[in-house]
């Protein structure tokens, strides 16, 4: 006589099936745990760098500081809401500030990013020998810190000490040839990081389409502009969006040409005008103000070059 095991229900799943859900379900929790562990000092730093100073400062925008009475009791904190805001809108020095920064850009963005292509260009050829040695030529300025390079400059165009002086036919720390000064450094600072990253963007340019084109008849120049440069486009667009907002935020420069020059106030530019504002007067309020405003403005001007960009690439 046989005996005939009772089937299994369907509706239960088996042992080793559920051993197996659970053992998924343990693994998905872990590697969910690590990545929160891996994410979270990346986290805190941009909280507590990032995020929080920005929530500060829009605090302080909406707050000035008064006396009251004959002022024995020191300065209030008075709820200004956007009374700041429009302050700096409405301060003509704040104005020229941005209009100096403007003209800034339109001097030094074409003219850093047209010869760091250049130059790029120039490594990606046959044409210049020891690449390694001329590229960490180029590079070393960035490598310089920027009020260091700002005071060798400074030093180079001053009458008397520097060479640069009796050569040019202006006088660049004059009112009239200083912006071009600060664009010279900014520019002698700047163009070998930009080389480097179009550099290494031409190194991803296909060599078959390259090869195809030599074979074609084109030559290195008809390479050059043809093929390499439109391929590495995307990359020129968003070294142009960093270029605008460093060019609006531009700082370190004239604040260490002003000791030698009279010909830049201490409000010559929007980052000036803030450092003045929180440092020098102790506006705090004005000076988080001008700070948002000028985010505000590097925002514009980054969205506008993307939308450009993107249009440009279609």
């Amino acid at each position: 006589m046989s005996v005939i095991a009772p089937a299994r229900p369907t509706g239960s799943p088996a042992p080793d099936a559920r051993a197996g859900s659970r053992r998924a379900g343990a693994l998905g929790r872990r590697t969910g745990l690590a990545g929160l562990v891996l994410a979270a000092p990346f986290a805190l730093l941009l909280l507590g760098t990032v995020l929080v100073p920005i929530g500060f400062a829009l605090y302080l925008s909406l707050f000035t500081d008064r006396l009251s009475g004959l002022g024995f009791d020191g300065p209030q904190q008075v709820f200004v809401a956007l009374g700041n805001y429009l302050d700096v809108a409405l301060d003509p020095v704040f104005h020229d500030g941005l209009g100096v920064v403007a003209l800034y850009a339109l001097v030094h963005v074409p003219i850093m990013l047209g010869l760091a292509l250049v130059l790029a260009l120039l490594l990606d050829s046959a044409l210049v020998a020891l690449r390694q040695v001329w590229s960490l030529a180029v590079f070393l300025p960035y490598a310089v810190p920027g009020v260091i390079g700002g005071l060798i400059w400074a030093y180079l165009y001053s009458p008397g000490i520097g060479p640069l002086n009796d050569l040019l036919w202006f006088d660049p720390l004059g009112s009239s040839g200083v912006l071009a000064s600060v664009v010279n450094i900014a520019t002698w600072q700047w163009v070998g990081y930009n080389m480097i990253i179009f550099y290494t963007a031409l190194q991803a340019v296909p060599r078959d389409v390259l090869e195809a084109a030599r074979v074609d008849g084109a030559g290195a120049l008809r390479r050059a502009v043809s093929i390499k440069t439109p391929l590495i486009r995307p990359t020129i667009f968003v070294a142009l969006v960093f270029t605008v907002i460093g060019s609006l935020q531009l700082f370190t420069e004239p604040l260490v040409l002003q000791t030698f020059t009279g010909a830049i106030s201490s409000t010559w530019t929007p980052s000036l005008y803030v450092y003045e504002s929180a440092f020098v007067a102790g506006d705090y309020g004005r000076a988080a103000a001008a700070s948002v405003l000028l985010a505000l403005a590097s925002a514009l001007l980054s969205a506008l070059v993307m939308r450009l960009s993107n249009r440009r690439t279609r």
